[in-house]
């Protein structure tokens, strides 16, 4: 805990310093190239069926509950067996989890991006609603769920490279819950968003803790 503690703030500025802010930058150009060809409301018509809603719409209840049982899990097991590399992993995913929600929410806050409702049939991507607290924190871009998603991935990723199934594992997990989001409750560029943005969050906080935890293979 001590470590989450001393690293939170310094990691969040991180996540804006240097080569990482141009990931936002590249983040946001994305966004409005995807917004401006049309490929958002594209993207929208074909995938927001009833049928693909059924499909996908699981990934919304997994990309909500698993960031919160996760490292309730890892913290009991890691205590439990004696492991602190396990408790160190459950409290940088945590670390992870909250830093990209507090990004993605303060994002949300001032550009109050227009929600894609599951019955629209009026191109209402572009919509943006720029200032403080227009849009609130809970709906808009970029996608927290997308953005926690890859967090947690890239996270485990970073503090173990050598381990290339669970590398795989996590980063199929957060593929299928940002794409999931982006045919149910979000536009395609807060998924493509999401995902740089927590990529970003995840290689940050990983390298900060990555004391002692490369040996799992």
């Amino acid at each position: 805990m001590k470590q989450f503690v001393a690293t939170f703030a310094s990691n969040v500025i991180n996540c804006f310093k240097g080569r990482m802010l141009i990931w936002h930058v590249l983040a946001i150009l994305l966004t409005l190239v995807l917004v401006q060809s049309g490929f958002d409301w594209w993207y929208f018509k074909i995938t927001h069926t009833p049928e693909i809603r059924r499909l996908m719409f699981p990934a919304v209840r997994v990309g909500f509950y698993l960031p919160i049982w996760l490292p309730i899990i890892l913290f009991l097991v890691g205590f439990a067996v004696g492991k602190g590399k396990i408790v160190r992993s459950g409290w940088a995913l945590l670390q992870a989890e909250l830093i990209g929600l507090f990004i993605s929410s303060a994002y949300k806050a001032v550009t109050g991006r227009a929600h894609p409702l599951h019955d629209i049939d009026r191109d209402i991507s572009h919509v943006f609603q720029f200032g403080l607290m227009r849009g609130g924190v809970f709906w808009g871009w970029p996608s927290s769920h997308t953005t926690i998603a890859f967090a947690m991935a890239f996270t485990i990723v970073t503090l173990f490279p050598k381990c290339r199934w669970l590398s795989a594992v996590v980063i199929l997990y957060a593929l299928y819950v940002g794409l999931g989001v982006s045919m149910t409750i979000h536009w395609f560029s807060d998924f493509a968003a999401g995902a740089i943005i927590g990529t970003v969050i995840g290689i940050i906080v990983g390298r900060s803790f990555s004391t002692d935890t490369r040996t799992i293979s």
